[in-house]
């Protein structure tokens, strides 16, 4: 049977360890921020590929932007984790939104300038993607110390996170279809802008007296070694841990082939088969809505259904069903009924993995290991934008569509039929012995 380890939380952190009574404030400032944070995200998330599309007429020039902005993404979740323990989690979070929402402003500004060229495009989404993951990884981590400050469960305190992010991602979506309509792509990415101000503000006054928030102080003096062996650590754990092993490899794809529907094949069938960015707002913002209720469903019922049927069958509604009906079905209903029904359950999948993680991973890892994890399920996403670019230009749209959701399809049938997605059931084991016998920590 898998054991799981229990994630400690930080000395004196916890209502229930120091006996004072419940603070929820910090986590309620965390959930708002990244709430705001998340809602730039899915701004810009409409505005980039739209604003190049518009500027260069080009599909593959939309991938090469999205593979500009996701590869540095990865390589700075990688080696993010130690520096998010040096910083410490408050200044992480607040320096990442200060340096990515000024690369994001640079673009309209520069446009409406008239100077902005294709390579500073690049140039500058590729230090919005460098700086991001040193915060998000900072607000994810800290979730669990807030929780048990708060005094909630850590599942539904996920649930709330994922669920915030969600909701985010609905009113951000479908604000920024209506929002490109009537005033353009750039004035979306200047409000992107601005969330960021927001977010940075409110984790820096509302955790600012929080410990889990500061730098660590047990860590070692800086330097390249101390800084490859805390990385190492970090994907030593995740390499003896099979379920998250599972879930990294599983996740590198199927992030891939997420961004090669959200960031060509989607914003490309809205232009040439639907009715342009207000229809791609609505299905992005459908998509979302019904995420938001998966992760509400899931922090309501669901501790008590089995993990790994859950995550198995939400898995496959959530890929390959929506790029068939993009490629077969004409007329926005089908593909927005369908992306409901996704997005219900894409919902459901973030909370098992995060609840997962947060149970297999002890504290004084959390940084280095979700780093070390959330840069193996980015690697394969630049790709995924880059190579469908080319792939919508060379075979067509509807060839495209087909091939996605195929390999889409292929890689949901995982956790069905591998030994390894059982340990996602298994409960923690007396003696405390994690996956692969070594000792938990």
């Amino acid at each position: 049977m898998t054991a799981t380890v229990p994630a400690p939380t930080d000395a004196g952190a916890g209502a229930g360890e120091s006996g004072t009574a419940p603070d929820r404030r910090p986590l309620v400032a965390l959930l708002t921020a990244n709430l705001v944070s998340i809602t730039g995200n899915a701004l810009s998330a409409i505005g980039v590929p739209w604003f190049v599309l518009e500027t260069t007429h080009s599909a593959s020039r939309a991938g090469l932007v999205a593979f500009c902005g996701l590869l540095p993404l990865a390589v700075s979740a990688l080696a993010g984790g130690p520096l998010v323990d040096r910083l410490g989690r408050l200044r992480a979070s607040v320096l990442s939104d200060a340096v990515c929402g000024t690369a994001i402003g640079l673009i309209p500004l520069l446009h409406w300038a008239g100077v902005l060229r294709f390579w500073q495009l690049c140039v500058l989404m590729a230090v919005n993607g460098l700086f991001r993951a040193p915060g998000e990884t900072a607000r994810q981590v800290l979730t669990p110390d807030l929780a048990d400050r708060a005094g909630v469960p850590l599942a539904r305190a996920m649930s709330l996170y994922t669920g915030a992010s969600r909701g985010a991602r609905l009113f951000g979506a479908s604000t920024a279809g209506v929002l490109i309509a009537v005033f353009g792509a750039e004035w979306v990415l200047g409000l992107d802008t601005v969330t960021f101000g927001v977010s940075a503000l409110l984790v820096a006054l509302g955790l600012r007296r929080v410990p889990a928030a500061r730098p660590r102080r047990d860590a070692a003096p800086a330097g390249f070694a101390t800084y490859r062996a805390e990385l190492r650590e970090g994907l030593d754990f995740l390499l003896g841990q099979r379920l998250l092993l599972a879930v990294t490899l599983v996740l590198m794809v199927t992030n891939g082939l997420d961004q090669a529907w959200s960031a060509v094949l989607l914003p490309v069938h809205a232009a040439r088969d639907l009715g342009g960015s207000v229809d791609l707002g609505l299905l992005a913002g459908l998509f979302s809505a019904g995420a938001l209720a998966g992760s509400l469903l899931y922090a309501a019922w669901g501790d008590r259904l089995p993990r790994r049927t859950l995550y198995a069958c939400c898995l496959i509604l959530s890929g390959c069903p929506r790029m068939l009906v993009a490629a077969f079905a004409p007329g926005l209903l089908p593909l927005g009924v369908t992306l409901a029904v996704a997005g219900l359950a894409a919902g459901i999948l973030n909370p098992i993995v995060s609840t997962v993680l947060y149970e297999s991973v002890p504290d004084a890892l959390r940084s280095r290991v979700t780093g070390v994890l959330a840069a193996g399920v980015l690697m394969a996403t630049p790709l995924g934008a880059l190579v469908c670019g080319f792939l919508v230009e060379g075979a067509g749209l509807t060839a495209a569509l087909v091939l996605v959701g195929g390999a889409y399809l292929l890689v949901s049938l995982g956790p069905s039929v591998l030994p390894a997605w059982r340990r996602m059931d298994a409960a923690n084991d007396a003696d405390g012995t994690a996956d692969g016998g070594e000792p938990g920590r």
